[in-house]
Order: structure tokens, then sequence, then C-alpha cells
């Protein structure tokens, strides 16, 4: 009887192991190797959005990822330094309203005491003029790399590593920047449930 029970378990559990097929598609096959296919996923790309084998889509999807990852890093590192009371000293308008005097988050762009739509309106324009004029790749300016928006203008030493350095920086900033996506998502909701978070505080 325990022999019976025992094959019995041994095949409910062998339904649930992970069976091997073969490898098919074409997106894995060319893109397996890129940036980014790290442990423990590897090539990661459920939705099939690039399925079709295609490098240009590839690299316009990278290119977005790599944009939104820096932005989330940066509207992170802001909750972090606001929530921790941290703010630009002096006037935010002419009536004399101090940095401090608005609220943190999404309280601030949509609450009853938010900043004035004037000054929403110059922080959308001045995002709108990075975007289109600052925040992107100039062709013939020597990048390297999708997201590369040095446009022969700034370094900071870049030239000076080695491939398997740059590799590493270029894999660690679009780790860092998948985490601050979530991360920033994560605030985004917490702040609608309301309570506290370690490090952040009252949201």
């Amino acid at each position: 009887m325990k022999s019976v029970i025992f094959a019995s378990l041994i095949a409910s559990a062998a339904a649930f192991a992970p069976a091997k097929q073969a490898v098919t598609s074409t997106s894995l096959a060319a893109f397996e190797d890129e940036l980014g296919a790290q442990n423990p996923l590897g090539f990661f790309d459920p939705l099939g959005l690039v399925d079709s084998g295609d490098q240009e889509q590839f690299d316009r999807l990278r290119y977005v990822e790599i944009k939104h990852g820096r932005i989330c890093m940066l509207a992170f590192l802001g909750q972090m330094i606001t929530r921790n009371g941290i703010h630009l000293s002096g006037p935010i308008d002419n009536a004399g309203d101090q940095f401090d005097s608005f609220p943190n988050g999404w309280a601030a762009i949509s609450g009853p005491d938010a900043i004035p739509q004037e000054g929403l309106f110059q922080i959308v324009a001045f995002v709108a003029a990075l975007e289109l004029g600052v925040m992107k790749s100039v062709e013939g300016t020597g990048n390297e790399f999708v997201g590369d928006f040095r446009n022969g203008s700034l370094d900071f030493g870049w030239d000076n590593f080695d491939e398997e350095t740059k590799l590493s920086k270029r894999a660690i900033e679009l780790n860092n920047g998948r985490a601050a996506m979530m991360g920033i998502l994560g605030l985004m909701v917490h702040e609608q449930l309301g309570g506290t978070l370690p490090v952040v505080g009252a949201m």
C-alpha cells in the first residue's frame, strides 16, 4: 500500500515538473544574448513583442525601456528625498509660496494643496523641451549603443573603460531602471492605499 501511495506522489510531482521544449522562437535565437538577458529569467518576452526577430523593433523597445528606467530612477529618488523633508529652499512662485509648502507625491499635483496649474504647465513644458531637444541620440556623434545620449559632448570617462566594464555598467543601469520602475509603481499604489512604509514614511 505504501509503495502505491509513494508511486502516486512521484507521478503527481512529475506532472508539475517543467517539460523540456525545443526552442523554435526566432526572437529567442536573435536576442537571447542581448544585454539584459540575465539569470534567472534569461531572455524574457512573455508578450511576444519581438517574436518577429526584427532588430530595429528590439532597439526601439530597448530605447524606451532605458529612458523609462532613467525617468523612474529620478522619480524614485525624488520621492525618497522629499518624503524625508529635503526640499529646495526659497519661493516656488511670485506669491512667496515655499517649495516645502506643497505636499509630496500625487498630492502635489492632484490634491487641494496642489501646485497651481500654471506651475504644472511649466514643469511639463520643461520636460517636453528636454525630451525633444536634449535627451535624444544624435546620429553621427559617435554614440555607441541604444540610449547613448552623450552626443559627442558628454563623456565622464566612458571612453577610458574597457568593453567588459562598459557592458557591466550598462547592465547595472538597465537593472536599476527596471527596479526603479517597479519601485515607483509600488510607491504610487501605496500612496493611494495609505499607511506608512519603512524609510519612505507616511504616504
